[in-house]
């Protein structure tokens, strides 16, 4: 049996190098290990290595097994072992899942049973699914995610199995003689360390990109792989960061060589520093896809940074048309509010909010546009800066893209 397990993995890993070049490129980076039944109920990675249940690759069809394989090396690729953060494991691994399965499913893979798998998450990042993951929630992934803490990284129980027997399979599987403890099966490894997680984010990172070029090369690359690479490989910076340093940028503080009017000061013109307030609009995306927590966190992020660039702020929020109670203007002392009600949850159209700003008595020193940028923008960009911060990985024609996650 375990000749015909290894043949099984290695016809799988051939068939992606061949069918799909660079899903194909990225399983051959990860050694294929039997792991101890004990610890691997199914598949495993550390981000190292892929590791896998006997039984369980047994009771797979060809196919699946080549999802399996595709579904642990995208683990790596997409560094998943080194984005979680903060986060609760379970949750994070559960969006980890629920990110990565579409993408495999619509690059024609056939998934095994029992994946995590839900159309509303299509096109998502494991950023963006991790919210709607419930707290202390019964979801399990098909795989294991051990390159966190050893505590954290062991299976649940599933309920009227045991710990050993991994899903699709049973022990009528097993050949006679085999045991659950397995001679020469590999032990759990250790988690990895924050100096070994980013060591190896930048390694899959020139791998990703290294993949890609070769299957965009061989004209074999989908549309959905070729999006989600493209926004991981753009340069990534902490939104608040860009923000703050676009902001204040807008601040018109100077120097002037102006002559004193002061005789007393004398003939010398010194500089001196010269204020003026600056003016920022700021529009909000009512359409529906954001949310009142997002535009909260949202607008305090820019009361903390205009408070200190003496800024005045038109605040206007806008789905296809503008909202009737708006605009609302805040002065540099003023604390940027929310308000109580505003109506929306249309359809999206850029080009209102646009046209009240260039109907302001002053152009706007700056243009702040909250949004997941799907909508109908306007043909020609104002004369204006404009800052688009953007809720998931849509693209807009013109100004600065900033990502929300």
């Amino acid at each position: 049996m375990a000749d015909d397990i290894e043949t099984k993995l290695a016809a799988a890993r051939t068939r992606l190098i061949l069918d799909k070049p660079f899903l194909g490129a990225l399983v051959m980076r990860l050694p294929m290990v039997q792991a101890d039944p004990k610890w691997c109920r199914t598949i495993a990675t550390n981000a190292r290595t892929f590791y896998y249940n006997r039984q369980y690759i047994h009771s797979l069809t060809l196919d699946q097994t080549q999802f399996a394989l595709a579904h642990e090396a995208l683990h790596c690729a997409l560094s998943h072992f080194a984005r979680k953060q903060s986060r609760i494991k379970q949750r994070w691994d559960v969006a980890c899942d629920y990110a990565i399965n579409p993408l495999l499913t619509k690059d024609g893979l056939t998934p095994p049973p029992n994946i995590l798998i839900q159309d509303d998450f299509d096109g998502m990042t494991a950023e963006e699914i991790y919210p709607y993951i419930r707290n202390n929630n019964d979801e399990q992934t098909h795989d294991q995610h051990i390159y966190d803490d050893e505590g954290d990284s062991k299976p649940k129980r599933n309920e009227g199995k045991s710990d050993q027997t991994p899903d699709g399979a049973n022990d009528d599987n097993k050949s006679q003689g085999e045991s659950d403890s397995e001679h020469g099966a590999a032990p759990q490894p250790r988690p990895l360390n924050q100096s070994e997680k980013e060591a190896l984010s930048i390694q899959w990172q020139q791998r990703l990109a290294s993949a890609a070029q070769q299957a965009m090369q061989a004209g074999k690359m989908s549309g959905s792989m070729a999006r989600i690479v493209d926004h991981l490989l753009q340069p990534q910076l902490p939104w608040r960061m860009l923000l703050a340093r676009y902001m204040t940028a807008a601040a018109r503080d100077d120097y002037s060589f102006t002559r004193p009017t002061n005789r007393r000061e004398g003939p010398a013109i010194l500089p001196s520093l010269r204020s003026s307030q600056a003016e920022l609009a700021v529009v909000l995306d009512t359409s529906g896809s954001v949310s009142d927590k997002e535009m909260h966190a949202f607008l305090g992020e820019i009361n903390a940074i205009k408070g200190q660039m003496r800024a005045r702020i038109s605040l206007h929020a806008c789905d296809e048309h503008l909202a009737e109670a708006g605009p609302w203007v805040f002065e540099s002392w003023e604390e940027l509010n929310l308000p109580t009600e505003i109506e929306g949850g249309g359809g999206t159209s850029f080009i209102p909010a646009f046209e009240w700003a260039d109907q302001l008595e002053r152009q706007p020193d700056l243009f702040l546009y909250f949004t997941d940028a799907e909508g109908v923008f306007p043909n020609q960009a104002p004369a204006y800066p404009v800052l688009w911060l953007v809720k998931g990985k849509e693209n807009v024609p013109w100004g600065q893209r900033i990502q929300l996650n």
